[in-house]
Order: structure tokens, then C-alpha cells, then sequence
């Protein structure tokens, strides 16, 4: 019985993890390292396995970082299921073509620069097409519902409350008379989360491989981050402005837009024209819409007592047309764009932010982390002058950052979901987190008593 940590060690992209057990080969994960483009391209076009050497794969949910190389898996040969809920295969699909849009187009700008120097062309990662064929690989498996993935391994998906569909994976092994339960986290999200139910905590784990992403901090309440926005809304529709919100597609559109929903139905801000302005956000919308029954209990009774559904209201219009898209910048009202891409480095949300930075009424809304180096990094720093489009434009709007919207755990949740089952726990190994927050946690798990505490390298295995 052998783990080895292909990805997601000591680093936060990648999630990859290959167990192999009875002779037979599961893989948990199969997500986009992200970094250099150079490194990107050949870390993720070559695995550290043969892909048909696989039995099996199991994805806890749909975000790139975790499902982005499965088009290239199967790609190169891998013919088997891949099991997920039925929403997380839902969003995957839908993400997955995106994904091979950019790939296709990452390709095109790498190789416009090759022909200048003389270099012969690169082929995509994958393309979209090959991304439509992953579908066909789905088994949509419900939460707490067993199955076998492989010999000797039962398994079943408990909710992670990170975004919709999202799970840990609970594994039931047995070897040569020898059982132990293996729980891999998945990404854990927060209580109190707009639609999201709390995460399910660990039970009887003897084994427990766990996120520790924002491990070395812990995360406001979100009714904060509820209020924070509420206000910024009052104050920038007082003095006539526009909100512009780059936000991510799939998870922080969708809560935004619930959030909204709620203050308009209870009187908390007049109601105002909200924009989605991007079409993976408004494809997304549609497969929260078809799993509506999976939404937190707040909400259902929020849409049972309402007039209509958690996210629709009559103020809300999806955009769809690259014509009603740019139409809006043709307005000068108070309204609300929420647009992608969350880090403000493509698509729409570029053109938002070009026409209405200027204007002092406005507000840029920033509602997630930032990378370094990124559109909306600067703009969170408040730099006076920013490049869109290779031109230099003068921030006149307000800047308002809100960082209590985040769907990961906090310091305070991770050590909550080890305690949960640290009687039973033998190793607990730390995985999908950089070095400083991998050691603030490790430090304060160690305050509560847990010993065999491993933080593992990408390439390494450990025998279970």
C-alpha cells in the first residue's frame, strides 16, 4: 500500500496523488500545475505515471487546479472512469472546455513569438475538443453513496462545503487482512458560507491527507464580508457610481450574485441593475441552478419563502452577447458588473475596468486573493496609474478590498477538521500549501498533540 505526492507538495496547483493498493492503481486528482509558462507546459504535459497504467480516478471537485489535466490524461491513453458528484462533473465539463479554449489560445501567443526567432510551433496542452471527450469518462456518484473504485478500496464522497459539488474522499481499504481508512480532504471550505453547506468532518480517519492552503491564517466571519459589501454598495450608489467586481467564474460569482439577492429582498440596498458579465460565469449559473437541492438550508428556505430562486431576482440579467457586453459601458447609471477573470488578467472584466477606472463616482471591488504581478494585485495596492490593454490609465475610482469571501478554510477550521478525528489519526500529512503555511500549522497542531505531523515533497511516496 503506497501513496506517492505527484502534485500539490509544498505548493498550492498541481493536486495529484497516485495510490496504489492490491496490485491496482488510483489516481485522486489530476489539476494544472500553475507557475512559469515554460515550466507549466512541460510539468503538466508529462506525468510521472503512464497514464493507461491507471485503474481509476477520483476527483473531489471541479476547480482547474484539481481536474485542469484530465483532458491530457486521457489524451495520452488513460480509458477509465472518473468518478465525481454529479455536480462536480457537471461544472468540470463546462470548466474543462474553457480551459482548453486558453490552452488553445496560450499556444497561439507562445508560438506568434517561436516564428519571430525561428523556432518551430508547440502544440496546445490539449485542445477543446479533446476536453469534450472527458465527459464520456464521468461516473456521477451522490454523496455518502459507496462504491468501488478499485479492488479492496471502498469508497464515498462526503460534502467539503468548498464550492458546489465538492467533496472529501473517504477510502475504505483493505490489504492482505489489513484495513485502514484513508481521508483526503479535497480542498475544505468554511461554516457560514453563502450557499455552500459546512464541511463534513473527518470521522475514524487513521490516515488524513489535508489541505492546509491558508494554514497560517485564520479568515473573518463571512457576515462580515456580507456587511462590508452592503455598505460599499450604499456609499458608491450615493454618490451615482457603477461597482465593477472581477470575480471568479465558477464559486465567488455565484455567491456574490445569492448575496445580493438577499440584501434587495430584505430592504438592505435599493434595488440596481446586476450585470454577469462572463460566459463560463453564466454556464456555471446554470449547473448551480440544476443542483439547486445540494444549496445550504439557509438558502433553501431563503427560496422557499421568496419569490424566486436563489440566483435570479429581478434585477440580475446574465449577459451573454459580446454586443450587450459592451453596450454596458455605454451607461452611465448606478449598476453592479461582476466579471471575469477574478485576478483581472483577461477577458471582460478588462474592459470594465478600462472604461469606468477613471471615474472617481466608481468603485473596483476586489473580492479574492491576488497574485503578484496581476491587474488586480495592483489594483488592491491602489497604484495610481495601471496597463490594460498595453496603455497606461489613471485610477481616479475607489479601491475597496474584502477578503472574508473566501470559500478555503482558515487556521482556525483546519485545526478543527484534524481534531475532529485525531484519537484515531496515525499520520497526518499536509499537502496544497506553501512551506509558511504548511509550518504555522503544523506548529499548532503540534500544541494540541499530534506527533507524526509529514509535509511531503513532489515526487515523494510514502508506504501506508
Amino acid at each position: 500500500m503506497r501513496i506517492h505526492f505527484n502534485g500539490a507538495a509544498q505548493t498550492v496547483t498541481g493536486s495529484q496523488f497516485l495510490l496504489e493498493v492490491n496490485g491496482d492503481r488510483l489516481l485522486l486528482e489530476c489539476g494544472l500545475f500553475q507557475g512559469h509558462r515554460k515550466d507549466t507546459y512541460q510539468t503538466n504535459l508529462h506525468f510521472p505515471f503512464e497514464p493507461d497504467s491507471l485503474d481509476a480516478v477520483i476527483l473531489s471537485h471541479a476547480h482547474i487546479d484539481h481536474s485542469g489535466n484530465l483532458p491530457n490524461l486521457i489524451k495520452q491513453g488513460y480509458e477509465g472512469r472518473i468518478y465525481a458528484t454529479p455536480a462536480t462533473a457537471d461544472l468540470a465539463d463546462i470548466m474543462l472546455q474553457d480551459s482548453g479554449h486558453i490552452q488553445e489560445a496560450d499556444a497561439q501567443f507562445v508560438n506568434r513569438k517561436r516564428a519571430k526567432r525561428g523556432e518551430p510551433p508547440i502544440e496546445p496542452l490539449y485542445t477543446q475538443e479533446d476536453a469534450v471527450q472527458v465527459a464520456a469518462h464521468f461516473d456521477g456518484i451522490p454523496y455518502g453513496r459507496p462504491f468501488e473504485p478499485i479492488r479492496g478500496v471502498q469508497a464515498q464522497f462526503v460534502d467539503a462545503g468548498h464550492i458546489l459539488g465538492s467533496a472529501a474522499v473517504v477510502l475504505d481499504i483493505e490489504e492482505k487482512g489489513r484495513k485502514i481508512r484513508l481521508w483526503f480532504s479535497g480542498d475544505i471550505g468554511r461554516e457560514r458560507l453563502p450557499l455552500m453547506r459546512d464541511p463534513v468532518l473527518p470521522e475514524k480517519a487513521d490516515l488524513l491527507i489535508m489541505e492546509c492552503t491558508y494554514g497560517d491564517k485564520p479568515h473573518r466571519d463571512p457576515e462580515e464580508a456580507y456587511v462590508e459589501l452592503r455598505d460599499t454598495i450604499r456609499r458608491t450608489v450615493a454618490r451615482r457610481g457603477k461597482i465593477i467586481i472581477p470575480a471568479f467564474a465558477v464559486g465567488r460569482t455565484q455567491e456574490l450574485v445569492y448575496c445580493l439577492n438577499r440584501m434587495v429582498s430584505q430592504g438592505e440596498i435599493e434595488p440596481l441593475p446586476v450585470y454577469v458579465d462572463s460566459p463560463l460565469a453564466v454556464n456555471a449559473t446554470r449547473v448551480f441552478q440544476e443542483h439547486a437541492d445540494l444549496f445550504d438550508a439557509e438558502t433553501q428556505e431563503f427560496v422557499r419563502n421568496g419569490t424566486h430562486p436563489a440566483l435570479t431576482f429581478p434585477q440580475l440579467k446574465y449577459i451573454q452577447s459580446v454586443e450587450e457586453s459592451k453596450a454596458l459601458n455605454e451607461r452611465h447609471e448606478p449598476m453592479i458588473i461582476i466579471s471575469a477573470s477574478g485576478m483581472a488578467e483577461s477577458g471582460r472584466i478588462l474592459h470594465h475596468l478600462r472604461n469606468n477606472l477613471q471615474n472617481p463616482r466608481n468603485t473596483i471591488l476586489i473580492v479574492s486573493w491576488q497574485a503578484p504581478n496581476t491587474l488586480g494585485r495592483r489594483l488592491a495596492e491602489r497604484e495610481p496609474v495601471v496597463r490594460i490593454f498595453g496603455e497606461l490609465c489613471d485610477r481616479r475610482a475607489e479601491v475597496v478590498t474584502i477578503g472574508g469571501f473566501s470559500a478555503h478554510a482558515g487556521q482556525d477550521m483546519l485545526v478543527r477538521y484534524a481534531q475532529a478525528s485525531q484519537s484515531s489519526i496515525q499520520k497526518l500529512f499536509l499537502v496544497h500549501g506553501e512551506p509558511n503555511a504548511a509550518g504555522a500549522l503544523t506548529e499548532k497542531l503540534k500544541e494540541i498533540g499530534f506527533r507524526d505531523i509529514r509535509y511531503p515533497a513532489k515526487g515523494s511516496f510514502f508506504d501506508l
